[in-house]
């Protein structure tokens, strides 16, 4: 039976441990299973004979609980957990949540602002010079002078603020091993400065082991956004693992340099990692605690790819895990869902075999292999690069094996699924069985709006490839007498989305029929492109001015038009409609998104009495309602609710998928 790593000094001396070799800190609760990065380094180095101690969501207002299990031999590696402290702590509006997924009983405040500056600061105070390392999300795409946006300003890169050693950037196994077995060799941590995926600091540009660019410094970036959006694009370019060269900044009279980004794992590489001897599950710490809510997302789900050659310019993805993809055989997924068949609260479903795009298997063309990604040009936005190979063959094997497994009633697919990339497979099996099979009433998408100029801002396809794949989903469905739906997903106020788009995507929404019940607004996480064009103005694949909302009204404003109907959005929207001058949407006509109010012009001039039920007149003897007069919404949806083809609403605590 698979053990937990030690938690404390007891459980080592449990183990016969009097001394160990790395304290792996995580700002989530611990969580032994391989969706969790944290879980997968220390498993990682404990496949490579080290000795793993794990400290998850210390007590940060003091050094105490970081010496408590003793000096590691070798050092620390820490992580903010799988998401950036700063997005698991506030909203896109910079409210405090009130619940953390990550943390025990959903409880929010586990873990501090800005956790990986804050837990390197309390292992400095109580192990001294000790080798420490920062990896995970947070630390990957703060790895540069970063727009931040809860200060609203330029911050140093996180290696600079943490005093850390060395920064791993990525999915981070390759440069652990490297970094864990020249420590072991008692090689000075100052001299470990040629590991791919790692960052580094310099007393000058020439320490540089690699081919390198050199960006504006940080003095530059925070005070000219030209230069911000300049270096912004070369440190996105360059994250490949074949072409990339490193980059060099300048922070004060120091050099921040990023080699190049560590090649991807290999498929057996990917199956090792994947197949390490993880718990599956929180510890039972948290049992008293009302355990971890994320774990109910995926413990019955797996992984089989990593990476994303959708390059969606919001996502953080390209600049964190990369756009080439890599992924696992069939026989160690196959492997995975046999296992999880025999858990106790197996009830013969799994929940997702996806990752970041659940249907990309392989490389997007095979010149990438050679030559890396393109540098200018994307694989599937605004229109398919001629070189795409879309073919979800080996993906479909994969699922029609997985669904002959003994104790399986169903595979769904919840992750993010590229639906432009579907329809330039020529090959319709794949969308045929997907329908037929793997959708659990809902299939989630990400349109993300309807105005093309804005989705050529976001890097995403433009409206009329969704419709498309929405008709012959339809059609699919109808065919297979299936009940199921598109939740598309819709994004408010993203750079280059003006009052008047955001017009333009209620009106679609209305003509569709449909009124998302969550709606999110742009949320600048570093590193992003999106984010760039955020703080800059400034398009840096072009270097163009973009309109950019940040003024809360103005994002209130595009929010509620994808609510039109909510009665406590009406103000907001009646504003919204006239300050665009598109009055014309107040009105009767089924095109219309608010009614007048009564007595506005047009309207009926004297106010109804009684019940619109009790509101009849007599017309050739019978007695019927005075349609005419009725007020409030348009009864359209009744009707089609009586047809029979009104969309259902979302489900209002579906968790969001990663987008895609």
């Amino acid at each position: 039976m698979n053990q937990f790593l030690p938690v404390s000094k007891e459980e080592m001396v449990e183990r016969g441990w009097y001394w160990y070799d790395f304290l792996i800190i995580t700002g989530d609760a611990y969580v032994d299973h391989p969706t969790f990065g944290p879980a997968i380094i220390s498993r990682v180095l404990e496949a490579e004979g080290y000795r793993v101690a794990v400290l998850a969501q210390p007590d940060w207002h003091s050094a105490d609980a970081f010496a408590a299990m003793g000096r590691p031999r070798l050092g620390v590696m820490l992580s903010a957990g799988n998401i950036d402290s700063m997005v698991a702590h506030y909203t896109a509006a910079k409210k405090r949540r009130h619940d953390d997924a990550y943390s025990p009983g959903n409880k929010a405040g586990l873990r501090p602002d800005r956790a990986t500056i804050v837990y390197s600061n309390r292992v400095r105070e109580a192990f001294g010079d000790i080798p420490l390392i920062i990896g995970g999300l947070e630390a990957s795409l703060r790895r540069y002078a970063h727009y931040d946006y809860w200060e609203d300003k330029v911050r140093r890169s996180i290696l600079v603020d943490s005093q850390a050693d060395l920064l791993t950037y990525g999915m981070g196994e390759r440069a652990t091993r490297e970094i864990a077995k020249r420590l072991s060799k008692k090689e000075p941590i100052s001299s470990i400065t040629d590991v791919k995926g790692t960052c580094f600091l310099a007393e000058s540009p020439e320490e540089c082991a690699y081919p390198s660019v050199e960006v504006a410094s940080f003095e530059q970036v925070s005070r000219d956004k030209r230069a911000y959006a300049l270096a912004n694009k070369v440190e996105y370019d360059e994250h490949d693992p074949i072409r990339g060269r490193a980059i060099v900044q300048r922070h004060g009279d120091r050099y921040v340099i990023a080699n190049p980004p560590a090649m991807p794992l290999n498929t057996a590489e990917l199956d090792e990692v994947a197949e390490l001897p993880y718990v599956r599950e929180p510890h039972p710490m948290y049992d008293s605690m009302g355990g971890v809510p994320a774990i109910e997302e995926v413990r019955f789900s797996v992984a089989h790819n990593r990476g994303c050659f959708g390059a969606c310019n919001f996502c953080s993805l390209a600049f964190h895990q990369g756009r080439m993809i890599t992924s696992r055989s069939h026989e160690s997924v196959i492997r995975e869902v046999e296992m999880l068949t025999k858990h106790p609260g197996f009830k013969g479903y799994i929940h997702d075999v996806g990752g970041p795009t659940a249907n990309f298997r392989h490389p997007s063309c095979e010149k990438q292999l050679k030559h890396g990604l393109c540098k200018n040009r994307a694989c599937l936005a605004p229109t398919p690069c001629p070189n795409l190979d879309a073919d979800h063959s080996d993906y479909l094997k994969l699922l029609r094996e997985l669904r002959a497994i003994p104790g399986i009633k169903k595979i769904f697919i919840r992750s993010g699924i590229r639906f432009d990339y579907m329809l330039e497979d020529k090959n319709g099996e794949f969308f045929a069985e997907l329908a037929k099979y793997h959708v659990s009433g809902q299939l989630k998408v990400a349109p993300e709006h309807c105005a093309n100029g804005v989705l050529d801002y976001m890097g995403k396809p433009h409206i009329q490839v969704y419709e498309k794949f929405k008709q012959k989903y339809d059609r699919l469905n109808q065919k297979y007498g299936k009940e199921q739906y598109v939740v598309p997903y819709l994004m408010s106020s993203h750079p280059g989305c003006t009052l008047q788009d955001a017009v333009k995507l209620a009106e679609w929404l209305n003509k569709t029929g449909r009124q998302p019940e969550q709606v999110q607004d742009f949320y600048p996480t570093p590193g992003t492109l999106s984010t760039c064009m955020y703080y800059t103005g400034i398009d840096p694949r072009t270097m163009e001015p973009v309109y950019v909302p940040t003024d809360p009204h103005d994002k209130a404003m595009q929010r509620a038009l994808m609510q039109w109907k909510r009665p406590d959005k009406r103000p907001l929207v009646l504003e919204a409609l006239r300050k665009a001058g598109r009055e014309d949407l107040i009105g009767y006509g089924k095109e219309c998104l608010l009614r007048p109010m009564p007595g506005a012009p047009g309207s009926p001039s004297q106010p109804r009495k009684g019940k619109p039920e009790e509101r009849r007149e007599k017309k050739d003897g019978k007695p019927r309602l005075k349609q005419a007069g009725l007020r409030g919404e348009h009864n359209e949806s009744h009707s089609k609710r009586k047809a029979g083809w009104a969309k259902p609403k979302a489900k209002k605590n579906a968790r969001p998928n990663k987008r895609g």
